[in-house]
């Protein structure tokens, strides 16, 4: 249900053949209400000025310097259209790498940190440049909804001029990132950008734009291995890839539920409008392959009891999201999508562990030469121990 602030009328979603639809009914002006939503690209904040609020708590003195500091940096456009305020959109984008960069560490070892180093910059560069195209896409459709009508290419603080040269510029410290990977991984990583281009249209054509959102948000599953083996194992990184596409289409689902009568009036396409009143059920089925896929990437790269132990966590993390979720309640939505952090942290983890306590002579993931060489690597700490003491 949304309000619009000082008007007599309000849209209510009502259900309709499993899909959702709206109708206008008449209620008295004092009653206001207004929601503050957020997407993959765009971030997630529950209440925008809360880290201001924050800060009031400070002494006279550091609190004047600290808020006007922090809405100086947030009122820039440029700080806005990278979205650098919210960070969570670049946490998503970075944990198919991590998870990738973990599974392809050799058995007994942490994963390589240079590549983590690398990959983290370049998912924080990587969705900023996501964000800047999305703006570019959808200005004509941004200035028609509340929580968009404020971006800087629709309020005309950048013009067009504005956002192809820092997209420029973005794309080049991106191109930089990529360049310190080998030339397979250089190739992967720029077949990608078709996917980050033409994301923001398919809202436009499809039903389904989470999964365009889940195969780009995903790519570095594939390409992690890749940057560090110099090719992919297709067997183990595919079915990651796969449970990283449907986790995608859990979260942004429940993400647009936030956003679903303003995509409805906008003509936006999404999952959540698809799903309807049945979102629970769809978001179950997506949940059991991801985590079908998950247990597969296990067993085939051998990976021992901690990994088991996150994907259970995880189970019950996702499961407890869509049981109580409550797809009417927008602040409900906003928390639900912002905990998938957590999900992506715990599944680092226990790829990190379930790779780290294997044991090099009898593992199946790696083949001897393999393991000799990285017995050299200063990431693998515990094989450098053994050999030391030998």
């Amino acid at each position: 249900m949304l309000f619009r602030l000082g008007s007599l009328r309000f849209i209510k979603l009502i259900p309709n053949d499993k899909m959702l639809s709206f109708k206008t009914l008449e209620i008295p002006k004092k009653i206001h209400h207004t929601f503050i939503k957020t997407s993959p690209f765009t971030s997630c904040s529950i209440n925008q000025s809360s880290k201001i609020d924050q800060v009031k708590q400070m002494s006279p003195e550091k609190n004047s310097f600290v808020v006007n500091a922090l809405q100086k940096f947030r009122e820039n456009p440029y700080v806005r259209i990278m979205r650098l305020d919210r960070p969570i959109g670049s946490f998503l984008l970075f944990w198919p790498c991590g998870w990738s960069i973990a599974l392809s560490a050799s058995p007994a070892c942490i994963p390589d940190l240079t590549m983590l180093a690398i990959f983290g910059t370049g998912a924080i560069i990587m969705r900023s440049a996501g964000c800047t195209i999305n703006d570019m896409w959808d200005k004509d459709i941004d200035s028609k909804v509340q929580r968009t009508s404020t971006r800087p290419l629709v309020t005309k603080e950048l013009t067009n001029l504005d956002a192809w040269f820092f997209l420029g510029g973005q794309l080049g410290l991106g191109l930089l990132a990529l360049l310190q990977l080998n030339w397979n991984a250089i190739l992967l990583g720029t077949s990608s950008l078709g996917l980050v281009i033409i994301y923001p249209l398919m809202k436009r054509v499809t039903n389904w734009p989470q999964f365009v959102l889940g195969m780009t948000f995903n790519w570095g599953a594939l390409l992690g291995y890749c940057a560090v083996h110099g090719d992919v194992n297709w067997v183990a990184c595919l079915p990651l890839y796969t449970a990283g596409i449907c986790w995608t289409i859990i979260y942004d689902t429940i993400y647009a539920h936030q956003d679903r009568v303003d995509d409805l009036i906008a003509g936006i396409k999404s999952t959540a409008l698809r799903f309807g009143r049945d979102t629970k059920k769809w978001l179950t089925a997506f949940s059991a392959v991801m985590h079908s896929s998950l247990i597969t990437t296990g067993l085939v790269c051998d990976l021992t009891w901690p990994y088991y132990v996150s994907l259970s966590v995880i189970a019950t993390h996702i499961g407890h999201q869509i049981f109580t979720l409550n797809i009417d309640d927008p602040t409900d939505c906003a928390k639900k999508f912002l905990s998938n952090n957590h999900v992506g942290l715990i599944l680092f983890l226990g790829i990190v562990m379930g790779v780290y306590l294997q044991n090099p002579e009898t593992s199946g993931k790696k083949d001897t030469v393999q393991i000799l060489q990285s017995i050299n690597s200063p990431h693998c700490v515990a094989l450098q121990s053994n050999k030391d003491v030998d």
